[in-house]
């Protein structure tokens, strides 16, 4: 039998930390080893008893639990904290989440969620030890994960209100199959509205994972925070609020995007229509930047703007794909003016139907799933952008050898 899930419970009344112990009692695999009522003895319970779990309350005499928590982090690495509390105000769960909290249970939790979210987290714990006690070599191997080897597609638009969303959201349930497991990433950090799109809700988002990608995130632990949409497609929703952007950081966002891509054939990157270190990295870790345009001048500006800098940050012209957005059956700016102007072909042409994309986004339901999809105008561009991706990234055959003449060296512009 598997050792059992060490659980600390720290909370300045009596009768709390006894309810919490007495519901817990009766599972075979959680262990209490101890009840601290103030910060400072739940710090020195936490070096004693090295707790997988900690059960942390804020409000206490001595040192709160924020505190309590940034302390415990430092010196248990392995010990993963949950905030229990009455306090639900978005600022102390975001400055808990930035001392090193995992989770957040209201007070008092039901006993289902309570197990359920020491049991995931207990797991994460052991998986941390262990990979402490491994030899370095050992480490390094054992955060090899799942070995998909997925790609990243950043979906992006130098020009807000291009239609960005709704193409990365239709575009990832159309890549979305039984071959291929696909994941959609909020990544617009301030105000991204995934969540709206898809009509999904979660009590988890994208700060959950990038606050533990400090650690080695495993796929279990991965899998309990994002949210399933009935197609199949996973989400990871976006902060609650603007404010909770400073927990997304460039660095812990690019390992988060690296490790779904080792569980997820294509991670759909959602992004902000700005340009700072966390769009940045979200580019450089990216396969394929979809950069979405409508047929104005001010958006096909700003494209242009955007392939100079793509230039100097010396990205392969491959990488870039240039997807045309309601676009017109008829008149107005043609896929050909553009690809004249910007000197770049443009991969897949979306029509516009404002009716089709309103309700769509009104219903938080994707166009490309309703029963007449294949005859909204806008779906067949997105079917069709999604082949390309596909067939980016399709094994190629190998050449036949040259017999006349030796093959000539393939330059940027003719990568696949």
């Amino acid at each position: 039998m598997s050792e059992k899930i060490r659980v600390l419970i720290v909370d300045d009344i009596a009768e709390t930390r006894e309810n919490i112990r007495k519901l817990l009692q009766f599972e075979p695999d959680i262990d209490v080893v101890g009840m601290a009522r103030t910060g400072k003895e739940g710090i020195q319970l936490a070096k004693e008893a090295k707790p997988h779990v900690v059960l942390m309350d804020i409000n206490m005499p001595d040192m709160d639990g924020i505190q309590a928590t940034g302390v415990i982090v430092k010196e248990v690495p392995s010990a993963q904290i949950v905030i229990v509390s009455v306090q639900s105000d978005t600022d102390y769960l975001r400055r808990a989440m930035l001392a090193g909290a995992r989770d957040f249970l209201p007070k008092p939790p039901s006993v289902d969620e309570l197990i359920q979210t020491i049991r995931r987290l207990g797991e994460m714990s052991r998986q941390r030890e262990q990979m402490m006690a491994a030899p370095p070599a050992q480490a390094a191997a054992a955060a090899g994960r799942g070995g998909v080897n997925g790609k990243i597609i950043s979906v992006f638009s130098p020009k807000g209100g291009s239609g960005k969303t709704t193409v990365a959201t239709n575009m990832a349930i159309a890549l979305q199959g039984d071959d291929s497991k696909v994941v959609v990433v909020d990544a617009n950090t301030q105000f991204g509205d995934i969540g709206v799109f898809f009509n999904l809700k979660g009590k988890h988002n994208i700060a959950n994972l990038t606050q533990a990608a400090e650690d080695e995130l495993n796929e279990e632990y991965i899998q309990s925070v994002l949210v399933a949409h009935p197609t199949g497609v996973k989400v990871l929703l976006g902060v609650p609020t603007p404010e909770d952007s400073e927990l997304v950081t460039a660095a812990t966002l690019k390992k988060v995007l690296d490790t779904l891509a080792d569980f997820f054939n294509y991670v759909i990157v959602d992004m902000a229509s700005a340009l700072r270190d966390t769009e940045l990295a979200v580019f450089d870790a990216s396969d394929r930047i979809v950069l979405i345009a409508t047929p104005d001048i001010p958006s096909l500006a700003n494209a242009k703007k955007f392939f100079d800098l793509a230039e100097k940050l010396e990205y392969p012209p491959d990488k870039i794909l240039l997807i045309m957005n309601r676009m017109a059956k008829s008149g107005g700016i043609s896929a050909a003016s553009v690809e004249e102007n910007l000197k770049h072909p443009v991969k897949a042409q979306i029509l516009g139907d404002e009716r089709t994309v309103h309700t769509s986004i009104n219903n938080g339901v994707p166009f490309v799933t309703a029963p007449n999809a294949r005859s909204l105008p806008p779906t067949p561009g997105v079917i069709e952008l999604a082949q390309r991706i596909k067939e980016e990234f399709a094994p190629k055959a190998a050449a036949a050898p040259a017999k006349t003449a030796p093959a000539k060296p393939r330059s940027l512009f003719d990568r696949r």
